[in-house]
Order: C-alpha cells, then structure tokens, then sequence
C-alpha cells in the first residue's frame, strides 16, 4: 500500500530550531525519516511525499533516503504550500490509484498504528481516522489537537479543533480512498477552506467516515520545541518502539 506524507507547510513554530521541519533531528535522525521508516515497518511499502517549504532540500535529503532504504518515494510539489493541508493532499493524490495512507511529516507513532489501518475494512468509508480514545493524554496538546466526535457504531461525528464536544484525538495517520479528495474538491468549490478536516467533515456528514481506534499505541505531535523534547525521550525509551529505528 502506498503512503502520501504531507510535508509541504511552514511549521512556524520549530522555525527557531530548524528551517524545514521535515528534517528537524529527533535524535539525531530527520523527523520525516522517522515517518517513513515507521509507516513501511506497519506496512507501507512506496511513498508520495507532498513538498513545498524548502522543497528542493527536502527531495534531495528524500533521494538519499529512497537509495539508502531501497524504498520507492516520490514528490508532489504543492502549487501554493501556503494553502490549507487538504491542497496537499490534492497534489500528491494524482499520484496515487486506490486505497493509501496519509500521514503527517510531524507526528511520531508507533508502527501498529498504521498496521491497524492496512489491516481495517474501508467498504463502506471513504475515509477511516486513527484516533486516540486517551483525550487527556500526557502527550495530548489539547490546545492544538484536532478534536473527534466518534459515534458508538465507529463513525465519525464531527472533527475540528475547535469543536466543544469530542471523545478522541486526531493522531494524524489515516487510510483513504479516492473520496477524500473528491470531498476536499467539493469543499473548495462550495467557498470552504480546503482543509484536510473540512473534507473528513464532508464525508462525516454523508456517514462515509470511520474512526479506527489505537488503543494502547502512542503517538506524538511534534509541533513546537516542548513537543520535540518529549520526542526525543521517547525515541531515546523506544516507547514508541525501537523496531522503527
């Protein structure tokens, strides 16, 4: 199964320890290396990565990477990087036939998360969400998360960080169809932002969004320098798995 990584934004606040978040060091390896050596351990096994932000620096650190692994990885520019994440997503889609997982050049997680999605039924959902039921988790920046109504029958209610009533967390890591983008498309047509939760909303809302949840598996948002010191920790305990390394 392929794996597109959207790695095209700013990320204005690790701007004062690194240029290119996707090649921030967490332990003194690339936070994107990390995604990929992480997603092909749970199984994926080629790779879109989605670039904008210092994109000629990010593809050739990402050759390097392809040759030194032996895994496939290609790149979709973004037209504009600057746009909502949903554009991203848009971009490295053409590249894409099928089922994939989606993941963010930002969030850490243990491999068992993306095999609970290659291993999930997405019959009757365009979209399905890994998501963390432990709302108040230590690594949980409530503040920044992107929140999860999940129903009691799996389906996603509502998302958005924004939204009052919630029982879960957007880890980051998905597997989609090709609806997703369609209802990113659909969004951006109706005046919406184009942003990768509006067309999980679109899709909630015709019931063609499921929630996969990861249990006991830890993830982490490496947004600002806290949460890259957290990181480093937990790469150091190998709580995230040391397997990935």
């Amino acid at each position: 199964m392929k794996c597109m990584i959207l790695a095209a934004g700013l990320g204005t606040r690790l701007r004062g320890v690194s240029e290119s978040k996707p090649l921030t060091p967490v332990a003194g390896v690339p936070l994107i290396e990390h995604v990929v050596r992480r997603a092909f351990v749970g199984g994926a096994k080629q790779f879109v990565v989605v670039t904008g932000h210092e994109a000629e620096r990010l593809e050739s650190f990402l050759s390097d990477l392809s040759r030194r692994l032996d895994i496939p990885i290609a790149f979709a520019r973004a037209a504009d990087w600057t746009r909502p994440n949903g554009f991203s997503v848009l971009a490295g889609s053409a590249l894409i036939e099928g089922d994939y997982l989606l993941a963010m050049s930002d969030h850490l997680f243990d491999p068992e998360i993306v095999r609970l999605l290659v291993g999930s039924s997405n019959a009757d959902s365009d979209v399905v969400l890994a998501t963390d039921s432990n709302v108040q988790g230590e690594l949980v920046d409530l503040d920044d998360a992107t929140k999860v109504e999940v129903a009691g029958d799996g389906k996603i209610v509502r998302i958005g960080k924004g939204i009052e009533r919630y029982n879960a967390i957007d880890t980051g890591v998905f597997r989609a169809g090709a609806g997703l983008a369609e209802a990113i498309r659909a969004n951006i047509a109706m005046g919406g932002s184009g942003s990768l939760s509006a067309g999980v909303q679109r899709l909630a809302d015709a019931g063609r969004a499921a929630a996969q949840d990861v249990g006991h598996a830890r993830w982490i948002d490496v947004d600002d320098p806290r949460m890259l010191a957290l990181a480093e920790g937990l790469i150091a305990s190998e709580t995230l798995t040391g397997s990935a390394a």
